[in-house]
């Protein structure tokens, strides 16, 4: 491949005072280091999309809301993502997946990587995320990061940070280099199959 990888860090809650500016301002960190793709967040506050409800499925028009046409074409742009999870009630944050819901082939054949955080590490949360997104042809990598409410109260209330919890960081580290490596793959496999196409 002539350029580098583009991969989206997605920040999936919105709310005032949230938590996922932490773990993305860590993970950003560590993706700095590396040499091998280029990592830029995606907030969903900058895409403040209404409820999907539009009158056709997107297989059979584009959505009617420019945000969202926005939000689609940047993550369009992407080789592969990260989403920051919180994790609401068992599962993801509606505003994540209302702002899926508003995508259609824009991550088709692309890896996804999870970093959770809340209950149990937000293992729920990403678990319904990794079913979201199976239907919508990604593919969703076994490493992962899962931040508990151990780790979360030292640092919202004990002044730790997260580099002070050291299987954190390897587990950072394993994700960074899968979801790299399978970027990598599949843009191969994606741009091989538009050479196909073409001839």
């Amino acid at each position: 491949m002539s350029s580098k990888l583009k991969i989206a860090v997605v920040l999936s809650t919105t709310r005032p005072g949230r938590f996922a500016d932490t773990p993305t301002n860590w993970i950003l960190n560590l993706a700095s280091q590396r040499s091998d793709a280029e990592f830029e967040v995606v907030d969903l506050r900058d895409y403040p999309m209404p409820f999907f409800e539009d009158k056709l499925p997107l297989i059979y028009a584009p959505t009617a809301s420019e945000v969202a046409r926005k939000f689609a074409t940047k993550m369009a742009s992407f080789d592969g993502y990260i989403f920051v999870t919180a994790e609401y009630n068992h599962s993801i944050t509606g505003v994540l997946k209302n702002a899926l819901d508003h995508l259609f082939t824009e991550l088709r054949r692309k890896p996804a990587a999870f970093v959770g955080y809340g209950g149990v590490g937000g293992a729920r949360a990403v678990e319904h995320l990794r079913h979201i997104l199976a239907e919508q042809h990604v593919a969703t990598l076994k490493p992962a990061v899962h931040i508990g409410m151990i780790e979360m109260i030292g640092i919202m209330r004990e002044g730790k940070k997260i580099t002070d919890f050291p299987h954190l960081d390897q587990a950072a580290h394993q994700m960074l280099d899968d979801i790299v490596w399978w970027g990598d793959a599949l843009a191969r496999g994606r741009q091989a199959t538009a050479k196909a196409e073409l001839a």
